[in-house]
């Protein structure tokens, strides 16, 4: 049964059959995102009430709070989504409102996320858990600013599935050439940011043309997807690739016999008998148990949260991450990332924030190196402070060792924030991109603590060495880096092309 519509004071039909139950997969986390009045609410509202995601209590609701909000006597499906009442009021969206829905090939978790430039935290945070990002924008306007900076702070954030979807495109008349046009100028945009992936879709959200259901009679040459069919065929982001990474949240001693260390898998998987690296003190052990609330597992992969137990007595703490022998992520003093800055004082050159990864807060000096200028797509040199809003590349430098991925490899132990240590206020949220002047030979640390030596060495070669005199007379000199032979032999390959 469908809603029914018969004057603009229309009784909507609430659905007879709930939604139909997904097969048993990872479900496709996305975002709609945008510029202001875009239409994201409406078009998610049409998404769950086609898909028959829209409860009998809930259509009652709609029914009664809609009001006459448009002369085709259609509900106001974006009520759906905004429900605080500072949003019904505004007919703005202020904060990330998640949903559910299904079809029969698939589930979804998806976010409606603010258009207002204010809000682009919120935005930023709805954005760094998705696998796929759809763009509004409206037909009679084209591509704004704040679709260009919803859209790189999205690329930002790993997505590299876009659906752009041009809607309201009824009131243009249907008029190809206006599809054309803004679907051209979104794809060169997307280039600029990496990503390839983009399904253009023209579309009105309210009608419902494009969304569920195909506008054959509307549009009769278009003959791409309706949006869920491109949401259905979209792929999930892998979390197995990369080494097994486990942040240290608690260490747990029930008894004298049991000394296990519990946390979420952040990356990869690992089984009984595995080699593994405690970080940052370098100590090697190997995997003895793997236990649940509940019971003893054969492996664990990313997202279960597990209590790691070792088979041997090491000093590990919170904060501390236990990775894999042969896929160890980067450790070091200096790094480099791109931060969305968000509060109204910015991000202050040389000021030391808190940056919190993981289960791990540490002090952190920021150096602004340049800024997206939004409007050209062009990052310019930057060296003062980075505004609220204002997308940058930063120099990161700590006061003792840290330990990341590169965001694009994985997102947990990849991504951070910056804590204002007076106020306390989350000012920024950053992804790591690469390690600084610390790949293999002599390098220079903090002022004051003179040189280090890092070897970035085979983990065989690298057990001999830590056991030799020579090693145990200079060890607060140096410092090693357990690899294999294969990626020994790539970071010194790329370290000589750069020089």
């Amino acid at each position: 049964m469908t809603a029914t519509a018969t004057s603009t004071s229309a009784t909507i039909l609430p659905f007879a059959e709930p939604a139909k139950a997904a097969r048993d997969t990872r479900p496709l986390r996305l975002i709609t995102c945008g510029s202001v009045d875009d239409g994201k609410s409406t078009l998610i509202g049409r998404l769950l009430w086609d898909t028959k995601a829209v409860k009998e209590d809930q259509a009652v609701t709609l029914a009664r709070d809609s009001g006459q909000q448009n002369d085709l006597g259609l509900p106001d499906f974006a009520l759906l989504l905004d429900g605080l009442q500072a949003e019904r009021e505004q007919g703005i969206t202020i904060d990330v409102a998640y949903r559910y829905f299904s079809t029969d090939r698939r589930s979804f978790i998806v976010a409606d996320t603010p258009g207002h430039e204010q809000y682009t935290r919120n935005m930023a945070t709805g954005a760094s858990t998705a696998d796929l990002a759809i763009l509004l924008t409206d037909a009679r306007a084209g591509l704004l600013e704040q679709t260009r900076r919803h859209a790189t702070i999205a690329a930002l954030m790993g997505i590299r599935q876009f659906v752009l979807a041009v809607n309201k495109f009824d009131l243009v008349g249907y008029d190809r050439a206006v599809f054309d046009k803004i679907s051209h100028d979104f794809r060169e945009l997307a280039l600029s940011l990496g990503v390839r992936q983009v399904t253009a879709i023209p579309m009105s959200a309210l009608k419902g043309e494009n969304v569920v259901y195909a506008a054959d009679t509307a549009m009769p040459w278009y003959d791409g997807p309706t949006l869920i069919e491109a949401l259905e065929l979209a792929t999930v982001r892998s979390t197995q690739a990369g080494g097994f990474r486990l942040p240290v949240q608690r260490v747990v001693r029930p008894g004298e016999s049991f000394r296990g260390y519990q946390g979420t898998v952040a990356g990869g998987s690992v089984k009984p008998g595995d080699s593994v690296v405690i970080l940052p003190s370098g100590t090697v052990a190997n995997v003895k148990q793997i236990v649940t609330f509940d019971l003893v597992r054969n492996a664990a992969v990313a997202g279960d949260a597990i209590t790691l137990v070792l088979d041997r007595q090491v000093d590990v703490a919170r904060g501390d991450m236990i990775v894999s022998l042969d896929g160890q992520p980067m450790t070091g003093r200096h790094f480099d990332a791109q931060v969305v800055s968000l509060q109204p004082g910015g991000i202050e050159p040389g000021k030391r924030y808190w940056l919190k990864s993981s289960s791990r807060r540490q002090r952190v000096s920021v150096e602004p190196v340049s800024q997206l200028e939004l409007s050209t797509g062009i990052w310019q040199p930057h060296a003062s402070t980075l505004h609220m809003n204002a997308i940058g590349k930063v120099r990161l430098a700590f006061e003792e060792q840290a330990i990341f991925d590169p965001y694009d490899q994985n997102r947990s132990t990849g991504a951070f924030i910056l804590i204002d240590p007076d106020t306390l206020n989350t000012v920024a949220g950053g992804m790591i991109t690469a390690k600084r002047g610390e790949i293999g030979g002599i390098h220079q640390s903090q002022e004051g603590e003179g040189q280090r030596v890092l070897l970035s060495l085979p983990a065989d070669l690298a057990e001999q060495i830590m056991a030799s005199e020579l090693f145990a007379a200079r060890r607060d000199e140096t410092e090693i880096k357990r690899m294999t032979a294969r990626q020994a032999a790539e970071v010194f390959r790329d370290a000589a092309c750069d020089i």
